[in-house]
C-alpha cells in the first residue's frame, strides 16, 4: 500500500536515518529545488543522520564541491556516497597484485576520479583496453549509435566492463538524455558482460551500512526520484522508500506512475510531490 504524504514532517518520528538522492531530489544540476536546503537544515536540527547517495561515477569529493556551489553546504549532511566511490574500492581490490592494465574510460566533464591512484594506463582505444569503465554519458552531445560503434569490438571480445553510474536517464539543462546506464546496456546488447555498481545494486548499500554501522533498517528511509534505482534499490535492501515527483518523474501522472510500478514490479512506501518538510 502506498501512502501519499505532503512532506517529511509526518515521517520524522518514524525514521532516524535518511538516504537521499541528489539529482532530481535536491537539485536539477543547475539550481537546488525550492525547499531542499531548508528541509536538510530541519533534518539535521532534528538530530537525524543524512546520507547523500548518488549514482555519480565521480567520487564524492567532486560532488560535494558541486553541491557547495549550489548552496547545499556540507554541514547539511553526514556522509556523501557515490557509486564512483564504491567502484574505486572495487577496482582497488580487483587490481591488487596484478600487472598494470590499460583502461578505456567513458566519463563526463573529462572526469577521471573513479580511477585515480589505481595505477591504470588510460588509452583512447577501447579495442585494445584490458578494462572498460562507463562512468558518465555525453548523451547530450552524441547519439546511441556513437557508443554502439565505439564499443562494438570490445563487447565482442567481452572485455571486462564496469558501469559506475547505472542511471539510464540523466538530467541536463536541455532536459532528459540517456545516461551511462544506457551505454552499459548497449555494451550488453552487443554481447559484453557488465559489472554494475551503484543503485539499485547491493554493493552501494552494503558500503553505506558499513559506514553507519547500521543496526535498524526499519528506522531508515530512502528518498529518490527513480523507481528503477532509488525505490528498487531501497526495497531490495529491505528499507522503506519515498518517491518524490520531481526529477525524472516530473510531470508524470499518478495513473502513469501506477503503471510504471506495475511494470517494474516495485512500489514505494510513500509518494510526495517534492522533497520538503
Amino acid at each position: 500500500m502506498i501512502t501519499q504524504v505532503d512532506g517529511l514532517g509526518d515521517l520524522l518520528n518514524h525514521y532516524d536515518t535518511y538516504l537521499i538522492d541528489q539529482f532530481g531530489v535536491l537539485h536539477d544540476g543547475v539550481n537546488p529545488y525550492p525547499n531542499a536546503v531548508e528541509s536538510l537544515t530541519k533534518l539535521k536540527a532534528s538530530g537525524k543522520t543524512v546520507v547523500i547517495v548518488s549514482n555519480s561515477g565521480k567520487r564524492s569529493a567532486i560532488n560535494r564541491t558541486r553541491m557547495n556551489t549550489l548552496g547545499i553546504d556540507e554541514t547539511l549532511y553526514d556522509h556523501f556516497v557515490t557509486s564512483g566511490d564504491v567502484a574505486h574500492q572495487h577496482l582497488q581490490d580487483h587490481l591488487a597484485g596484478k600487472a598494470t592494465q590499460s583502461c578505456f574510460l567513458i566519463s563526463r566533464d573529462d572526469d577521471t576520479s573513479a580511477i585515480n591512484d589505481l595505477g591504470l594506463n588510460l588509452t583512447d582505444n577501447p579495442d585494445a583496453a584490458d578494462l572498460i569503465i562507463i562512468g558518465g554519458s555525453e548523451g547530450d552531445m552524441f547519439d546511441e549509435r556513437h557508443y554502439m560503434q565505439l564499443l562494438k569490438k570490445a563487447a565482442s571480445k567481452n572485455t571486462l566492463c564496469l558501469c559506475t553510474n547505472p542511471d539510464k536517464k540523466m538530467l541536463t539543462p536541455d532536459g532528459l538524455r540517456f545516461g551511462a546506464g544506457r551505454i552499459a546496456e548497449i555494451y550488453e546488447e552487443q554481447g559484453g558482460d557488465v559489472v554494475w555498481i551503484g543503485k539499485p545494486y547491493k554493493a552501494i548499500y552494503s558500503h553505506i551500512f558499513q559506514i553507519l554501522s547500521l543496526k535498524s533498517k526499519k528506522r531508515t528511509l530512502c528518498i529518490g526520484d527513480s523507481i528503477e534505482h532509488d525505490i528498487a534499490g531501497g526495497k531490495d535492501s529491505e528499507l522503506h522508500t519515498l518517491l518524490v515527483r520531481t526529477g525524472i518523474v516530473s510531470g508524470i501522472s499518478y495513473n502513469d506512475l501506477m503503471g510504471q510500478f506495475e511494470c517494474k514490479g516495485v512500489t514505494p512506501d510513500y509518494i510526495a510531490g517534492e522533497f520538503r518538510i
